[in-house]
């Protein structure tokens, strides 16, 4: 980007907001576009105005700015077919992500961490390891501000931990992580992508430009991601927990093991963790990885999973009635992070609340399992009726439709009784009847903690 050129941020949220304020900082003339009209903070926008810039709403303003501009930047939300984006192209504009220009911006170290789930989970666990490092660290990207905000302060013997989505990594160029990192990939935004190819290709973009001195993740026991060892130009680090490997990070025995130039070192047991379900053993791997090559001591990574409890809004445990176990997955916005967490439940005797904004994704194998874990499926929100279908494809046998979300709730709390569990774990994401998914979370919790209040406990 040179000053010559106006650049043009596309999207209003915390994301596009955060990159026009970095690159204000950095005297560049920049507009924050967004489709809809919206208010910024007065700091933000008398920034934006003292370099030439400002706040564009509407068609006929972008279409003004590029005349004058020379790059586009994209928040995550806004789709490379998004007819302006093309538009830009066709004019000329360079077209990248919030998190490539994050990356233009920062010469310091990253771990950056991708995968259908187990995102917020591993880039959080690897940002506690990192802060064991005698440098400055932060965690950025899909989870906290946006990933140029959280580098802006950052020296370039720093660590950045990135939570990295397919949206965020569709127009990156020169994006070249220390660490990348891919947990695992299913069926999810294909109301986007449209094909798994395609998704599958914007995940490959966080390693695509690694070297050998950079470190290439990626989890064995996924039969897709394994697979992708063969195109990574990186020094490759499988983790499983499954298989032994020669060289990678395993489990044995229930212990953490890293193997790595003919050295093996136990970091602790599985026993010791306040984490549970076979999909946690695999973001503890995958984050042992990150910490290793970033040169965080073993003991120190062993007092950081000793320590951790389970992120907010993901297995959440939130209250006992009547000796029933309530839980809080609203994070599960797709149907493989449902999978996941009815697993953990090695005992079954589940009552999962379901549904939600429909992504279209395949139904048969959640189901399948749903069949075999839960002693009832209670149905709300827009994909209640599509998911309802598929459950009696598959011969789940109490199925309840809800009317409402407080409807869910109420009839989970009548129906269940010890030894069962509650268990909130949507295979959706929030927007028929949510901003986002914490949202959701948070009303299922105050909406537990209000049933029979005296038998909280």
């Amino acid at each position: 980007m040179t000053k010559k050129d106006a650049v043009i941020v596309y999207g209003a949220g915390i994301s596009g907001r955060g990159a026009a304020q970095v690159l204000a900082d950095k005297k560049q003339q920049v507009y924050l576009y967004n489709d809809m009209d919206c208010t910024l903070e007065p700091q933000l926008l008398q920034l934006l105005q003292s370099v030439g810039g400002g706040l564009a709403i509407g068609q006929a303003a972008f279409e003004s700015l590029l005349d004058i501009a020379g790059v586009l930047v994209l928040s995550p939300g806004i789709a490379c077919d998004n007819a302006n984006v093309l538009l830009a192209e066709q004019r000329g504009l360079e077209v990248i992500s919030e998190v490539e220009l994050g990356y233009r911006l920062y010469g310091g170290h990253i771990a950056a961490i991708t995968g259908t789930n187990g995102k917020t989970t591993t880039t959080t666990i690897v940002g506690e390891m990192l802060k064991r490092l005698p440098v400055p660290s932060a965690v950025g990207g899909n989870i906290g501000l946006a990933l140029s905000k959280e580098v802006e302060s950052l020296p370039q013997d720093g660590w950045l931990a990135a939570e990295l989505s397919s949206f965020q990594l569709e127009k990156v160029s020169s994006f070249c992580p220390d660490i990348a990192v891919v947990l695992n990939l299913t069926p999810d935004h294909l109301e986007r992508h449209h094909t798994m190819e395609a998704y599958g290709e914007a995940k490959k973009n966080i390693f695509r430009q690694q070297g050998e001195a950079q470190v290439t993740v990626l989890n064995y026991d996924d039969p897709i991601v394994r697979t992708w060892g063969a195109e990574t130009k990186g020094s490759l680090c499988y983790f499983s927990r499954k298989e032994k490997l020669q060289q990678g990070i395993y489990m044995q025995d229930g212990n953490f093991v890293i193997s790595w130039d003919g050295k093996q070192k136990t970091v602790c047991n599985i026993s010791e963790l306040h984490l549970f379900g076979g999909h946690n053993e695999e973001n503890v791997l995958a984050a042992l990885a990150c910490g290793f090559f970033a040169g965080v001591s073993i003991s120190d990574m062993a007092d950081v999973l000793r320590n951790f409890r389970s992120i907010e809004h993901r297995i959440e445990y939130v209250a006992t009635i009547d000796g029933v176990p309530y839980y809080n997955d609203s994070k599960a916005t797709n149907t493989d992070s449902t999978i996941k967490a009815l697993e953990a439940f090695k005992d079954g005797h589940i009552i999962l609340l379901a549904g939600g904004h429909d992504k279209l994704t395949p139904l048969e194998p959640m189901m399948e399992l749903v069949k075999e874990k839960t002693d009832a499926l209670i149905l709300l929100g827009a994909a209640k009726e599509r998911f309802h279908k598929a459950a009696v494809a598959c011969g789940v046998p109490n199925i309840v439709l809800a009317d409402s979300f407080e409807d869910a709730v109420a009839k989970a709390h009548a129906l269940a009784h010890k030894p069962q569990v509650v268990l909130l774990s949507p295979a959706c994401s929030s927007f028929d009847m949510f901003k986002n998914y914490p949202e959701r979370g948070n009303y299922f919790k105050k909406l537990v903690h209000e049933l029979e209040g005296g038998n909280v406990k």
